[in-house]
């Protein structure tokens, strides 16, 4: 199956890191969003490795599995990474709440950092998307 199931989306909804390659790129934890139309989202610092790979090759992968504890699932998603240059400090606003909490001073101001870098908005339209759930 080549698009996100219901399932695929309720599950990637929840506060999980994926684990993002880019090509030729080694696996990098991410903060992900799902879009309505199915496709991930995510932000990234402008000069980062994984943002230049996917300008030079525009394949990517995201792989988000269950925390342990609960019952083994994965779910993969592969596909065309797009760079876009709108979105994403509202992107990581939006992200933040859900991995950090942002009571925490600390965490506030390291967000604060964050929405004052140049960033990036990574893309992936999805092409390939497995599934394993025991």
């Amino acid at each position: 199956m080549n698009a996100l199931t219901p399932d695929d989306i309720e599950f990637l909804r929840r506060p999980l890191h994926g684990f993002l390659t880019v090509a030729g790129g080694e696996p990098r934890p991410v903060w992900f969003e799902t879009t309505g139309d199915g496709l991930i989202q995510l932000f990234s610092e402008a000069d980062a490795l994984k943002v230049r790979g996917a300008r030079r090759d525009p394949r990517a992968s995201l792989v988000v599995a269950a925390p342990v504890g609960e019952r083994e699932r994965w779910v993969s998603v592969a596909g065309r990474v797009s760079v876009e240059p709108d979105g994403a400090q509202d992107l990581a606003a939006r992200l933040a709440p859900r991995y950090w909490d942002l009571d925490d001073p600390a965490r506030a101001a390291e967000l604060e950092a964050i929405l004052k870098s140049e960033l990036l908005r990574l893309v992936i339209h999805p092409e390939t998307v497995r599934r394993y759930a025991y």
